[in-house]
């Protein structure tokens, strides 16, 4: 058997550079770094194209929604507090920008730790192997109560236990996103999963008045996202339980009639992840609706997020 003949090129029908249309041009180019820029500045020098096109999306849409008076929701992991981002955070609430905020169960953990001592995130390879991870008395007990007080009084769990933070008067209050929110009267809700964390390990712990909380906050999560529409929600480091609850949250405010349709979604983290891609970027958006997925660490793209939105907001007000 003998080899075939490489193809001849010759009959290759070839057009113009000149006349075919092409993703990228000279002027979605960056423009050159210069020494003392402000982030306004830097952020216009960055390429017109994939990631750097979507951040400045994002910025304009929130910057939209927040001069519009329209709902910018954020729904967190805890990760997000374990990184040290409470202050950038908290400052965003303080100027008006977030409409309210969605945490998991660990997010009141770290974020009470923080409050109670100033610290949080213990060592769990060293404490596991004598099942000493989670023991932590103090945060144990002060939770439990605040959830078995939620239930009792027919509250919440992210408004009940920022009230109990303040009540306490702790020394690092001040470094506490729900201690922060109570004051300012900005919605935290937290959403449950039984068995995640560390508090249902201990003998103080009510499962019946968790889920009643919960459940509680999940219906005032709810309420939010009626009013989400022409909003934002600014999905951060949740890789399942937040995506599964903003879809079902989704569901019900469009089954009882509330016109939630055309609204932007976006997604930060350092990986990509199935359910936030899915629930958060795609499949809310089909009625009309914009969402992004943007990759990279929280420690860097949430202080860079915030102060974008608040020199484009700044701009926006200096030209009225």
């Amino acid at each position: 058997m003998s080899y075939p003949e490489p193809i001849d090129l010759s009959g290759l029908k070839t057009y113009s550079l000149y006349d075919r249309p092409s993703k990228v041009t000279v002027s979605d180019f960056a423009r050159p770094v210069s020494s003392g820029l402000k982030l306004k500045d830097f952020l216009e020098l960055l390429p017109n194209q994939l990631a750097a096109k979507d951040f400045k999306a994002v910025v304009r849409a929130v910057c939209t929604a927040v001069c519009n008076g329209r709902m910018v929701l954020l729904a967190m992991g805890a990760h997000v507090i374990k990184v040290g981002l409470n202050p950038i955070l908290i400052e965003l609430m303080k100027r008006g920008i977030l409409s309210g905020i969605a945490l998991n169960g660990a997010g009141i953990i770290h974020d009470s730790e923080i409050a109670m001592a100033g610290k949080t995130s213990e060592d769990v390879a060293s404490g596991l192997g004598e099942g000493q991870f989670g023991a932590a008395r103090e945060t144990g007990e002060f939770l439990n109560q605040a959830i078995c007080k939620a239930a009792e009084n027919g509250k919440g769990l992210g408004e009940t236990v920022g009230n109990a933070l303040l009540e306490a008067r702790f020394p690092y209050n001040g470094q506490s996103l729900l201690a922060s929110a109570a004051e300012l009267g900005i919605p935290v809700t937290v959403h449950v999963a039984i068995g995640t964390d560390i508090i249902h390990i201990h003998p103080s712990v009510d499962g019946a008045a968790t889920g009643k909380a919960s459940h509680y906050d999940f219906r005032l999560f709810c309420s939010l996202v009626a009013k989400l529409d022409q909003g934002v929600l600014l999905h951060v480091g949740s890789a399942v339980l937040l995506p599964e609850v903003f879809l079902k949250a989704l569901t019900l405010v469009r089954n009882l009639g509330c016109p939630v349709k055309k609204f932007t979604t976006a997604n930060f983290d350092f990986i990509r992840h199935y359910r936030p891609l899915t629930n958060v970027v795609h499949r809310p958006n089909l009625e009309g609706g914009q969402g992004f997925n943007i990759i990279g660490h929280h420690e860097i793209m949430l202080p860079l997020l915030a102060a974008s939105i608040l020199d484009s907001l700044e701009e926006k007000r200096e030209n009225l």
